[in-house]
């Protein structure tokens, strides 16, 4: 894979210098590694809803939050150390801890629960599902051993935290999505219960950024239920679920269509994402009378917390309610 030339004189986390002697291996689990970073969810779980079906999006951004949520308070109460560099080169940095991986654990619960809900509403096999799933979170999670990031326990045990989640939660899958889109508390429960778990967050001796990571998950879910719940009460444009079947379409227009939506919704999310976040920030720093560019201060629990939930449940609701009114309004539905 590569040769280290520098390492630091301690195992603590640093840059590195390598040389890469395998350039298929290093481009293909470096993006295999990025297909687990938050960021990726939070383009391709509206691309979900956009262009394939609102129940599979719904069940996915609920297995999402559930698994992150366990993943990251797992990680800091266990405080199971990352590999330690040298001997192993680590091709990132990450100050947080290792068991279980929660690349692994998105992965895996992402990939099978998209399998498991779409099955019945689309024209593919299950073992064909079931193969796609399983490339796709074994990727992820080679990558991880690939980059350094992770030891194989903290993989396995991120992988069985996963299927164990899906296996409990399975049963109760369409009675949550119906309280989601049905229940008056749900606005207010989608606010709150989030909230609460991010103030309560392990308190850690140490920076770590698993309180903002999953602060940013919980305030995409809680933003996406609440349109959820607005779209079923006030029949919101709908998105039909057949808009991916190829029959339908030649695939020439469908492709142009899918593509449209996706980089109109896209460039909506940053700029919903660069405005809230702005805005946030300033009124909390000056709230605390405090330095907006102190990255310290920003690290605050009364300022984080609040700062990041703000941002990404806009970036979730302007997802699930702004997004599909622009595509309206352009005639993409």
């Amino acid at each position: 894979m590569s040769v280290v030339l520098s390492h630091c004189s301690d195992s603590a986390d640093c840059a590195q210098k390598y040389v890469v002697k395998n350039y298929f291996y290093y481009y293909l689990f470096k993006f295999s590694s990025a297909l687990g970073e938050e960021i990726f969810y939070i383009t391709f779980l509206p691309f979900t809803y956009w262009n394939i079906n609102h129940d599979v999006s719904r069940r996915l951004i609920m297995m999402w939050c559930i698994v992150m949520y366990i993943g990251q308070v797992t990680k800091d109460i266990l405080k199971w150390p990352r590999p330690h560099s040298p001997p192993v080169v680590k091709l990132e940095v990450r100050a947080d801890y290792g068991m279980p991986s929660t690349h692994a654990m998105a992965a895996t619960s992402i990939s099978f629960t998209f399998c498991i809900a779409t099955i019945n509403q689309n024209k593919y096999s299950l073992v064909l599902g079931l193969m796609a799933a399983f490339v796709f979170s074994t990727l992820v999670c080679l990558s991880r051993l690939y980059t350094g990031m992770h030891t194989v326990l903290d993989v396995i045990g991120g992988t069985l935290i996963s299927a164990a989640l899906i296996i409990l939660t399975y049963p109760a899958w369409d009675i949550v999505d119906r309280l989601m889109l049905t229940s008056p508390f749900c606005p207010i429960l989608s606010i709150v219960v989030p909230l609460l778990l991010c103030y309560n967050y392990p308190k850690l001796e140490d920076y770590s950024p698993t309180r903002a990571d999953t602060t940013t998950v919980l305030g995409a879910g809680a933003g996406a239920t609440i349109g959820f719940w607005l779209n079923n009460l006030y029949e919101a444009p709908y998105y039909p679920n057949e808009s991916l079947h190829l029959s339908l379409h030649p695939i020439s227009e469908m492709m142009m269509v899918v593509l449209a939506k996706f980089l109109v919704g896209i460039f909506i999310l940053l700029v919903t994402r660069y405005f809230i976040k702005g805005l946030a920030l300033r009124v909390l720093c000056s709230r605390y009378q405090v330095s907006l560019n102190d990255l310290k201060v920003r690290r605050r629990l009364e300022i984080e917390v609040p700062y990041k939930f703000i941002t990404y449940s806009s970036v979730g609701f302007s997802a699930t309610v702004l997004v599909p009114l622009v595509h309206e309004l352009l005639g993409l539905i």
